[in-house]
Protein backbone atom coordinates (compact mmCIF):
# COMPACT_ATOMS: atom_id res chain seq x y z
CA UNK A 1 0.00 0.00 0.00
CA UNK A 2 1.26 3.60 -0.65
CA UNK A 3 -0.21 5.62 1.87
CA UNK A 4 1.21 9.14 -0.25
CA UNK A 5 0.04 8.54 -3.46
CA UNK A 6 -3.40 7.70 -1.24
CA UNK A 7 -5.48 4.82 0.26
CA UNK A 8 -8.75 4.53 1.54
CA UNK A 9 -9.40 2.82 5.14
CA UNK A 10 -13.06 2.32 6.13
CA UNK A 11 -13.01 2.00 10.21
CA UNK A 12 -16.34 1.37 12.18
CA UNK A 13 -16.16 4.70 13.90
CA UNK A 14 -17.38 3.73 18.20
CA UNK A 15 -19.97 5.49 20.17
CA UNK A 16 -18.91 8.86 22.09
CA UNK A 17 -15.80 9.40 19.66
CA UNK A 18 -15.61 12.63 17.21
CA UNK A 19 -15.04 11.52 13.21
CA UNK A 20 -11.92 13.67 13.87
CA UNK A 21 -10.85 11.94 16.91
CA UNK A 22 -10.97 8.01 14.86
CA UNK A 23 -9.12 10.20 12.07
CA UNK A 24 -5.94 11.18 14.69
CA UNK A 25 -6.37 8.24 16.04
CA UNK A 26 -5.70 6.10 12.32
CA UNK A 27 -2.78 9.22 11.66
CA UNK A 28 -0.83 9.09 14.25
CA UNK A 29 -0.57 5.00 13.85
CA UNK A 30 0.13 5.54 9.85
CA UNK A 31 2.37 8.43 10.70
CA UNK A 32 4.94 6.23 12.99
CA UNK A 33 4.53 3.21 10.56
CA UNK A 34 5.96 5.75 7.54
CA UNK A 35 8.52 7.32 10.17
CA UNK A 36 6.99 10.86 8.99
CA UNK A 37 5.76 13.62 11.29
CA UNK A 38 2.11 13.96 10.09
CA UNK A 39 1.11 11.78 7.05
CA UNK A 40 -2.33 13.94 4.88
CA UNK A 41 -5.31 12.10 5.93
CA UNK A 42 -9.03 13.78 5.72
CA UNK A 43 -12.76 11.29 5.92
CA UNK A 44 -15.62 11.71 4.34
CA UNK A 45 -19.02 12.33 5.78
CA UNK A 46 -18.63 13.43 9.34
CA UNK A 47 -20.78 11.22 11.55
CA UNK A 48 -21.97 12.84 15.37
CA UNK A 49 -20.13 11.25 18.10
CA UNK A 50 -23.01 9.56 19.58
CA UNK A 51 -23.03 8.00 16.30
CA UNK A 52 -21.25 5.15 14.93
CA UNK A 53 -20.65 2.96 11.42
CA UNK A 54 -19.40 3.64 8.06
CA UNK A 55 -15.82 6.59 8.12
CA UNK A 56 -13.94 6.77 5.17
CA UNK A 57 -10.44 8.04 5.95
CA UNK A 58 -8.46 9.27 2.66
CA UNK A 59 -4.54 9.33 2.86
CA UNK A 60 -2.26 11.32 0.63
CA UNK A 61 -3.42 12.32 -2.42
CA UNK A 62 -6.57 10.28 -2.02
CA UNK A 63 -7.88 13.35 0.41
CA UNK A 64 -8.64 15.23 -2.99
CA UNK A 65 -11.43 12.64 -3.18
CA UNK A 66 -13.62 13.65 -0.14
CA UNK A 67 -15.60 15.90 -1.53
CA UNK A 68 -17.01 13.82 -4.25
CA UNK A 69 -17.08 11.02 -1.41
CA UNK A 70 -19.34 13.04 0.15
CA UNK A 71 -21.97 13.49 -2.47
CA UNK A 72 -22.85 9.42 -2.06
CA UNK A 73 -25.60 7.62 -1.25
CA UNK A 74 -26.04 7.20 2.24
CA UNK A 75 -27.55 4.41 4.49
CA UNK A 76 -28.55 4.78 8.31
CA UNK A 77 -30.42 2.61 11.20
CA UNK A 78 -31.77 4.88 13.69
CA UNK A 79 -33.57 4.75 16.72
CA UNK A 80 -36.49 7.29 17.97
CA UNK A 81 -37.81 7.53 21.48
CA UNK A 82 -41.21 8.77 21.04
CA UNK A 83 -43.13 10.99 23.48
CA UNK A 84 -40.12 13.67 24.41
CA UNK A 85 -37.78 15.72 22.83
CA UNK A 86 -34.20 16.84 23.83
CA UNK A 87 -32.47 20.31 22.98
CA UNK A 88 -29.90 18.41 20.58
CA UNK A 89 -32.09 15.49 19.31
CA UNK A 90 -30.19 12.85 20.71
CA UNK A 91 -28.97 11.73 24.00
CA UNK A 92 -26.49 14.42 24.30
CA UNK A 93 -28.59 16.40 26.09
CA UNK A 94 -31.38 16.07 28.61
CA UNK A 95 -35.13 15.92 27.75
CA UNK A 96 -36.92 19.39 27.65
CA UNK A 97 -40.29 18.51 26.71
CA UNK A 98 -42.65 15.50 27.26
CA UNK A 99 -45.89 14.70 25.22
CA UNK A 100 -48.71 11.99 25.05
CA UNK A 101 -48.09 8.98 22.88
CA UNK A 102 -51.11 6.89 23.83
CA UNK A 103 -52.65 7.93 20.18
CA UNK A 104 -49.42 6.52 18.91
CA UNK A 105 -50.04 3.12 16.28
CA UNK A 106 -47.78 1.09 14.19
CA UNK A 107 -50.30 1.89 11.31
CA UNK A 108 -49.76 6.04 11.71
CA UNK A 109 -46.20 5.77 11.75
CA UNK A 110 -46.51 3.48 8.77
CA UNK A 111 -48.49 6.37 7.23
CA UNK A 112 -46.51 8.90 8.10
CA UNK A 113 -43.30 8.28 7.19
CA UNK A 114 -43.79 8.29 3.34
CA UNK A 115 -44.63 11.67 3.52
CA UNK A 116 -40.73 12.05 4.35
CA UNK A 117 -39.45 10.25 0.97
CA UNK A 118 -38.08 12.49 -2.20
CA UNK A 119 -36.94 15.99 -1.85
CA UNK A 120 -37.56 17.71 1.53
CA UNK A 121 -37.08 20.93 3.27
CA UNK A 122 -34.94 20.14 6.45
CA UNK A 123 -33.87 23.04 9.10
CA UNK A 124 -30.67 21.55 10.49
CA UNK A 125 -29.72 21.19 14.06
CA UNK A 126 -28.79 23.95 16.16
CA UNK A 127 -26.47 22.02 17.56
CA UNK A 128 -24.30 21.24 14.76
CA UNK A 129 -21.87 22.37 12.66
CA UNK A 130 -23.43 24.77 9.96
CA UNK A 131 -22.16 28.35 10.13
CA UNK A 132 -23.82 31.32 11.70
CA UNK A 133 -21.94 34.81 10.83
CA UNK A 134 -18.48 32.56 10.96
CA UNK A 135 -19.43 30.97 13.72
CA UNK A 136 -20.46 27.51 14.20
CA UNK A 137 -24.15 26.99 14.89
CA UNK A 138 -23.34 24.56 18.10
CA UNK A 139 -21.15 27.13 19.60
CA UNK A 140 -23.91 29.75 19.91
CA UNK A 141 -26.30 27.45 21.26
CA UNK A 142 -24.09 26.26 23.51
CA UNK A 143 -23.18 29.83 24.47
CA UNK A 144 -27.38 29.61 25.03
CA UNK A 145 -27.41 32.33 22.18
CA UNK A 146 -30.11 32.48 19.50
CA UNK A 147 -29.57 30.40 16.56
CA UNK A 148 -31.87 30.52 13.62
CA UNK A 149 -30.95 28.10 10.65
CA UNK A 150 -33.32 28.16 7.04
CA UNK A 151 -34.38 25.15 5.66
CA UNK A 152 -32.34 22.99 3.43
CA UNK A 153 -33.62 20.96 0.15
CA UNK A 154 -32.41 17.38 0.80
CA UNK A 155 -33.07 13.97 -0.77
CA UNK A 156 -34.69 10.81 0.84
CA UNK A 157 -34.55 7.81 -1.18
CA UNK A 158 -35.92 5.45 1.47
CA UNK A 159 -37.65 5.08 4.50
CA UNK A 160 -39.01 2.14 6.16
CA UNK A 161 -39.76 1.50 9.70
CA UNK A 162 -38.49 -1.92 11.05
CA UNK A 163 -39.41 -1.81 14.46
CA UNK A 164 -42.22 -0.50 16.70
CA UNK A 165 -42.45 -1.18 20.44
CA UNK A 166 -45.46 0.44 21.72
CA UNK A 167 -44.73 -0.30 25.65
CA UNK A 168 -41.49 1.41 25.33
CA UNK A 169 -42.64 4.16 22.35
CA UNK A 170 -39.86 3.00 20.99
CA UNK A 171 -39.65 2.50 16.82
CA UNK A 172 -36.69 1.82 14.64
CA UNK A 173 -36.26 3.33 10.84
CA UNK A 174 -34.10 2.72 7.76
CA UNK A 175 -33.11 5.39 5.87
CA UNK A 176 -31.00 6.21 2.44
CA UNK A 177 -30.76 9.55 1.95
CA UNK A 178 -28.41 12.26 0.22
CA UNK A 179 -25.92 14.58 1.17
CA UNK A 180 -26.28 17.29 4.16
CA UNK A 181 -29.33 14.89 5.80
CA UNK A 182 -29.59 15.27 9.53
CA UNK A 183 -31.12 12.21 11.18
CA UNK A 184 -31.34 14.11 14.17
CA UNK A 185 -33.53 16.55 12.34
CA UNK A 186 -35.29 13.92 10.79
CA UNK A 187 -36.04 12.44 14.35
CA UNK A 188 -37.51 15.58 15.34
CA UNK A 189 -39.73 16.50 12.31
CA UNK A 190 -40.87 12.01 12.19
CA UNK A 191 -42.27 13.51 16.33
CA UNK A 192 -43.81 16.72 14.81
CA UNK A 193 -45.71 14.65 12.31
CA UNK A 194 -47.01 11.89 14.75
CA UNK A 195 -48.08 14.78 17.60
CA UNK A 196 -45.61 12.65 20.18
CA UNK A 197 -42.12 14.30 19.73
CA UNK A 198 -39.18 12.39 19.09
CA UNK A 199 -35.09 12.25 19.77
CA UNK A 200 -32.63 9.68 18.84
CA UNK A 201 -31.74 7.01 21.19
CA UNK A 202 -29.20 4.96 18.36
CA UNK A 203 -27.72 6.06 14.92
CA UNK A 204 -25.34 4.00 12.72
CA UNK A 205 -24.13 4.92 9.46
CA UNK A 206 -24.45 0.95 7.57
CA UNK A 207 -23.08 2.35 4.16
CA UNK A 208 -21.93 5.27 2.16
CA UNK A 209 -21.42 4.97 -1.35
CA UNK A 210 -20.26 1.48 -1.91
CA UNK A 211 -18.98 0.66 1.16
CA UNK A 212 -20.80 -1.23 4.02
CA UNK A 213 -20.11 -1.37 7.66
CA UNK A 214 -19.39 -5.23 6.85
CA UNK A 215 -16.15 -3.72 5.03
CA UNK A 216 -15.36 -1.74 8.03
CA UNK A 217 -12.47 -2.18 10.93
CA UNK A 218 -12.32 -1.49 14.27
CA UNK A 219 -10.23 1.01 15.91
CA UNK A 220 -8.78 -2.11 18.18
CA UNK A 221 -8.93 -3.56 14.90
CA UNK A 222 -6.58 -1.35 13.31
CA UNK A 223 -2.91 -1.51 14.59
CA UNK A 224 -2.84 -5.34 13.31
CA UNK A 225 -4.28 -4.53 10.01
CA UNK A 226 -1.60 -2.01 9.33
CA UNK A 227 0.93 -4.70 10.75
CA UNK A 228 0.22 -6.95 7.75
CA UNK A 229 0.29 -4.69 5.13
CA UNK A 230 3.18 -4.13 2.80
CA UNK A 231 3.77 -0.50 2.71
CA UNK A 232 5.78 1.26 -0.27
CA UNK A 233 7.78 4.12 0.59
Amino acid sequence: MNFHEGEFIYINKPYRMSSFGALAYVRTRLSKALRVKRLKTGHAGTLDPLATGVLILCTGKATKRIESLQYASKEYTATLQLGATTPSYDMEHTVNMTYPTRHVTRELIEQTLPKFLGEIQQVPPEYSACSIGGDRAYKLARRGEKVELKPKTLRIDEIELTNFDPTTMQMSIRVVCGKGTYIRALARDIGEALGSGAFLTALCRTRLGDVRIEDCLTLDEFPEWLSKQEIES
